[in-house]
């Protein structure tokens, strides 16, 4: 696998086969993609927002926005209304939205396929599809051929087992062009299997999945929502199987994260803290609320 820097975000997904991709998400065989546009406007613009210029023999050119979640928020059929609108005004051309989400955030929860308002008679409507990822089959990605949904796998329907997350890996390993995307596979196998397991299976490479923004997504829903537990659990799943530099890692990016620049001194004591300190660290890191508070944690161990 290469060692070099990996964009594993949206773009480089779909990019990796956007005609099979708009071909799943219309359920139209017949569309083609032009060209990848530019996705950052004034107002919005974000890692995981994806837009297409898309050719139908039927309907001729038109948008097709992809917004990718990790989890939904309420916030996303006014996010989508308003990117479909500035899309249209800055491309001329007619949007077809489309929003994924990839976890689910309950089982009864209902996510809306349209935005509504109204006031003083006045109305605002925009629809959109929506795809839950954890309500498609995960065979599906096989008999489609779909690259870009293949890291997703394991949080597929019936995808969240041994024998079809193999599969899956070794779909990315026979071409070299998808090999970057192992590390985002292990990640979401993480979320069903257990962490040795994905270890036998396939590669760990920290390193390179640090640097998609499924990662940094998961790691400021961590630290937003102050899970402590899960915080505290992943750390020691990572030391228990004799990754400390991992922990390390984790606790030096959280605390970047939080306070901004770490000075040197302060990064050399947390390398030299034992696994049981590095626990007790990343669990302290969510009460501080200054770099001071930090320091003077530290200042137990000399």
């Amino acid at each position: 696998m290469s060692k070099h820097k990996s964009d594993i975000g949206s773009k480089r997904l779909i990019s990796l086969s956007p005609n099979q991709w708009v071909r799943w998400l219309t359920d139209n065989r017949d569309l083609t993609v032009r060209e990848i546009l530019s996705s950052d406007f004034q107002w919005v613009a974000r890692e995981n927002d994806v837009l297409l210029k898309v050719y139908s023999p039927q309907d001729g050119e038109f948008l097709l926005l992809n917004e990718l979640q990790l989890r939904y928020s309420p916030k996303m059929p006014r996010r989508i209304r308003a990117y479909a609108a500035l899309a249209e005004e800055r491309y001329s051309l007619p949007v077809y939205p489309v929003l994924i989400n990839i976890l689910p955030i309950s089982t009864t929860q209902l996510i809306p396929s349209s935005y509504h308002s109204e006031i003083m008679g006045m109305m605002a409507h925009q629809d959109y599809r929506v795809i839950n990822l954890w309500e498609v089959e995960a065979n599906l990605v096989f008999e489609q051929k779909l690259s870009a949904l293949l890291p997703f796998v394991p949080i597929l329907k019936n995808g969240s087992n041994e024998t079809t997350v193999r599969q899956a890996v070794q779909l990315l390993r026979a071409d070299e062009q998808l090999q970057e995307l192992e590390p985002l596979l292990s990640f979401f196998a993480s979320f069903v299997l257990e962490i040795p397991l994905v270890q036998q299976i396939m590669r760990w490479d920290m390193s390179i999945l640090r640097e998609s923004p499924w990662y940094q997504e998961i790691l400021k829903e961590g630290l937003e929502k102050g899970e402590k537990q899960g915080l505290q659990q992943g750390l020691q799943q990572g030391l228990q199987q004799g990754l400390q530099q991992e922990g390390v890692n984790l606790v030096s990016r959280l605390i970047r994260r939080r306070f901004g620049v770490m000075s040197s001194a302060t990064q050399t004591k947390i390398e030299g803290l034992s696994t049981p300190d590095l626990e007790n660290l990343a669990e302290a890191i969510l009460d501080f609320t200054e770099i001071s508070d930090l320091e003077q944690w530290l200042e137990q161990f000399g």
